[in-house]
């Protein structure tokens, strides 16, 4: 092994199976994850995660390290430490992508209501099984393919979600001011700048693009057409933290609907689901 793969499976073997989320399964001969669990929370295969830890990758891609970083629920310091085992300086002027151990436990309380993390360019990060339930699983698309602006101006994900002339129409100029403000805190992040490039092909985001707003995406109404329970009324809130400008979105049931009792009708079914696979 080299420097990157003897930590890496140091890191492996250090975490616990239920603290990484996953449910209880058959006796273990030796203690933290399987390479199998690591590579399915970090959404890579087997074989790169054999080859990572042997030493046969020479410079895994800094997505990748972010991938595994949140897998192995890395601090901020051993995130920097695998980017620079990776050849990779943990660079201040790139957008953050490490969740803190303290967002997982926020997210942990308020598991009754769909969650979702997105990064400063409203990439999605991370989600709970209430928001797959509810929106449809992240899990099926590229991990290049999960944000939310591409999903908005390009249709690239199919929604359930229905808004009205008005509501889209905030809900994107929302979203394009919040990007704006990301380009001047991270004005030399490469994959920011690709975004914009790819977006501005699309006339409603160049549109956008050209007025001056600049602000922060707080909060949307949300109606979702669900095929299992009907309609679904949320509202959805944005906390952002500091330094990191990590966004987690909280989907809430809209008052004086009968949204509340078909958040828990899904999280009863997708309970019920796991009980039959396992």
């Amino acid at each position: 092994m080299n420097p990157l793969g003897t930590a890496l499976r140091a890191w492996r073997d250090r975490l616990d199976p239920a603290a990484a989320g996953l449910p209880p399964g058959s006796p273990r001969r030796v203690p933290g994850l399987r390479r199998s669990e690591l590579s399915a929370l970090a959404d890579i295969s087997v074989e790169y995660v054999v080859r990572l830890e042997q030493g046969r990758v020479a410079s895994p891609s800094p997505q990748v390290c972010d991938s595994l970083a949140r897998a192995l629920r890395l601090s901020a310091e051993e995130h920097a430490h695998l980017l620079r085992l990776a050849g990779h300086t943990a660079d201040p002027g790139r957008v953050p992508r490490h969740i803190p151990d303290s967002l997982l436990r926020i997210m942990d309380e308020l598991g009754r209501n769909p969650l979702a993390v997105y990064d400063a360019t409203w990439r999605l990060l991370h989600w709970n099984p209430l928001f797959a339930a509810a929106f449809g699983d992240p899990a099926r698309l590229e991990p290049a393919d999960r944000n939310a602006l591409v999903w908005q101006f390009t249709g690239t994900m199919p929604t359930a979600i229905r808004q009205t002339a008005e509501e889209r129409a905030a809900f994107e100029e929302s979203l394009v001011a919040d990007l704006r403000a990301a380009t001047g805190r991270y004005p030399g992040d490469p994959d920011l700048a690709a975004l914009v490039a790819t977006l501005e092909r699309v006339p409603r985001f160049r549109e956008l693009w050209g007025r001056p707003a600049v602000g922060g995406h707080e909060s949307a109404r949300k109606l979702v057409e669900h095929p299992d329970v009907g309609e679904i009324a949320l509202n959805s809130d944005i906390l952002t933290t500091q330094g990191g400008n990590l966004h987690l979105v909280v989907y809430t049931a809209r008052p004086g609907t009968d949204a509340r009792s078909k958040l828990d009708l899904l999280a009863a079914i997708g309970a019920q689901e796991l009980s039959a696979r396992g």
